[in-house]
């Protein structure tokens, strides 16, 4: 027998003594004698969390509950604080929902800015050169909405201040302005001078752009410039008809003893091209940093990064792929798929509060039947309350819905596998293929999910329906079965229209 100070291993089992002694494996639950021991097999920690299968339950629930206390005292992220109590995702909790809500919303700033590094890294290394130096400098940082920019920015923000620092440098002073926010363009010189020289005034006969001029143009008497890091946002709002503002505002980095460190930001790609051959004229040329959309593995990480907060899966992985891929068709905008991707959440919250009145008022009626009692266990399956394929698909339908998905839901099966044959035979690279060659791939879908392929006199009449409603154009030729076929349709909106049908999406990944 062991004596009183034994002590359970969890790992192998075994049962030791106080004192250091050898392990003995457990006694049997029929309290047989104790058989010689044998070598200790290691498990996995995974495998075996509750032990072995002879453990007594409460022994099992005694090991779980020592478990979820640990769990519970490890650190976790501000948005997941709401689920200490529960271990499992429960939509039908508004703190919890709440939680995924806030951590998908635009608003709320990631701990780290992923998919961004070597525009960070570009700006970062400019502006460092800038303070080094003491050498002012202009950059321009462009791209579409959604792209990470405004992020970057302060992520670069702040990184600099610790980088001048620890580097024993002087940290700039921060200058951040939206200029949707001016009154009028020439404003933003107003709050430059402002930052430049808070305590003193000026003469009302010269202008701040003036005052500017003048104290960028003399030596300063204190030793060692102090820099100004400022962020023009949304910079594409000073361009006025002859553009001077703009002009005037990167001109004041060319001053001798000017201090300015420019970051102009703006959603307008082409403006480089429009106000940079002047500006280079000028000899202010800014350097240009573009911010390019994200592609699907870019905001897929991105989703994932944000979910990582919460303490269990919310999202089908399925699901968060299918956001991603529609996303980056489209537009490649982010805020897009956080926005989508809440969508999708209320959904699931609309679905599951369906439910959950319908079964309220089978139970006033006392009409549980065989039908109810399913759907009530739906309400308690994890994999069941976690936003699905068929979820994201219906938020991107609000989103992206167009007359193109429509016409592909609503034709026949055979003119759906057409569509897909064409997609499966374009990835290679083709921008056409033959009615032919279409054909044998059509006969090759159809064989592989057991539907009778139809002939090719047939499949070349249903071409010509699908060039009628512009998603195929059908050359011309003596016979059907060499017209040239070419898609006229993203094969993003093919895949997102047929996604929803498990056969096609197994055709088109």
């Amino acid at each position: 027998m062991p004596s009183i100070g034994a002590v359970r291993s969890e790992s192998s089992g075994e049962i030791r003594s106080g004192s250091g002694s050898t392990p003995q494996k457990r006694r049997s639950i029929s309290g047989g004698p104790i058989s010689p021991p044998s070598p200790v097999k290691w498990k996995s920690p995974r495998r075996s969390v509750n032990g072995s299968p002879k453990t007594p339950s409460k022994e099992i629930e005694k090991d779980s509950d020592a478990k979820a206390t640990r769990l519970h005292k490890s650190p976790m992220k501000k948005l997941s604080e709401s689920f200490l109590d529960k271990s499992k995702w429960n939509p039908g909790d508004s703190k919890q929902m709440s939680a995924a809500k806030e951590a998908l919303h635009v608003s709320t700033v990631p701990s780290t800015v992923v998919c961004r590094e070597d525009e960070q890294n570009r700006i970062m290394d400019f502006c460092k050169a800038c303070i080094e130096h003491e050498k002012a400098g202009s950059l321009y940082a462009c791209g579409c909405p959604g792209t990470g920019k405004s992020l970057s920015m302060e992520k670069v923000r702040r990184a600099l201040v610790d980088w001048a620092g620890q580097a024993g440098f002087q940290p700039p002073d921060l200058l951040s302005i939206n200029c949707t926010s001016l009154t009028n363009t020439s404003e933003i010189f107003s709050k430059i001078l402002e930052k430049q020289q808070p305590r003193k005034k000026t003469k009302s006969s010269t202008s701040p752009l003036q005052h500017l001029r003048n104290i960028y143009s003399k030596k300063q008497q204190s030793s060692g410039m102090k820099m100004m890091l400022i962020i023009a946002d949304e910079l594409d709002y000073l361009i006025t008809r002859d553009r001077t503002v703009l002009h005037d505002l990167f001109m004041l980095t060319t001053l001798p003893f000017s201090s300015c460190i420019l970051i102009g930001v703006s959603n307008a790609i082409d403006l480089a091209d429009r106000f940079l051959p002047k500006l280079q004229s000028l000899n202010c040329k800014p350097m240009v940093v573009t911010f390019r959309a994200y592609s699907k593995d870019q905001i897929l990480k991105i989703l994932q990064q944000r979910l990582m907060a919460l303490p269990s899966p919310v999202f089908q992985p399925q699901a968060l792929e299918l956001c991603a891929r529609k996303v980056a068709a489209a537009s490649g905008d982010m805020r897009k798929a956080l926005s989508v991707c809440r969508s999708a959440l209320e959904i699931l919250e609309a679905e599951l509060r369906e439910s959950i009145n319908s079964l309220s008022l089978s139970s006033e009626k006392g009409a549980f039947d065989q039908q109810t009692l399913p759907a009530l266990d739906s309400l308690t399956n994890q994999e069941i309350n976690i936003v699905r394929v068929d979820h994201m698909a219906t938020a991107l339908s609000k989103t992206f819905r167009s007359p193109i998905v429509d016409t592909i839901q609503s034709l026949p099966q055979h003119q759906q596998i057409i569509l897909c044959s064409a997609v499966k035979l374009f990835r290679g690279g083709k921008k056409d293929t033959t009615v032919g060659e279409l054909n044998k791939s059509y006969v090759d879908i159809c064989k592989s999910v057991l539907v009778p392929p139809i002939g090719i006199l047939e499949l070349s009449s249903m071409c010509r329906v699908l060039s009628d409603q512009g998603l195929l154009k059908l050359g011309q030729a003596r016979e059907d079965k060499l017209k040239r076929v070419t898609l006229k349709v993203d094969e993003a909106d093919i895949a997102f229209a047929l996604q929803g049908i498990r056969f096609f999406r197994n055709c088109l990944q």
